[in-house]
């Protein structure tokens, strides 16, 4: 999702102004992910941090990425509630930030 200039159109949820949700993302290669009950265990074995996803709902948004060409489709794909979009947008621009997930090449994708 783009920021745009008051009046201009839409703007990013708070709290993801430098996320690219138009862009492609993906796992990263570092991290590893064990889905669980509530949801699933990720571990980085650069940085040693293990966290939690807390939903199966964000667990499947998180293992589509690499199949669509950006975040919009990845949530779409997972069925994530139009009106539960942005607090998955806040959740993945935080996985970015830590690392969980990054950017990745156009038209690259996991099979």
């Amino acid at each position: 999702m783009s920021t745009t200039a008051a009046g201009a159109g839409p703007t990013a949820p708070a709290g993801v102004d430098d996320f690219d949700a138009d862009g492609p993302y993906r796992i990263s290669g570092s991290v590893s992910v064990r889905p669980e009950s509530f949801g699933a265990l990720v571990y980085d074995f650069h940085t040693r941090r293990l966290s939690f996803l807390k939903t199966r709902l964000l667990v499947r948004v998180v293992e589509a990425l690499a199949d669509h060409p950006d975040v919009h489709g990845a949530l779409e794909a997972a069925e994530v509630p139009a009106p539960q979009r942005e607090r998955y947008l806040k959740a993945l621009a935080g996985l970015a930030k830590a690392g969980t997930i990054q950017p990745r090449p156009q038209g690259e994708t996991t099979t």
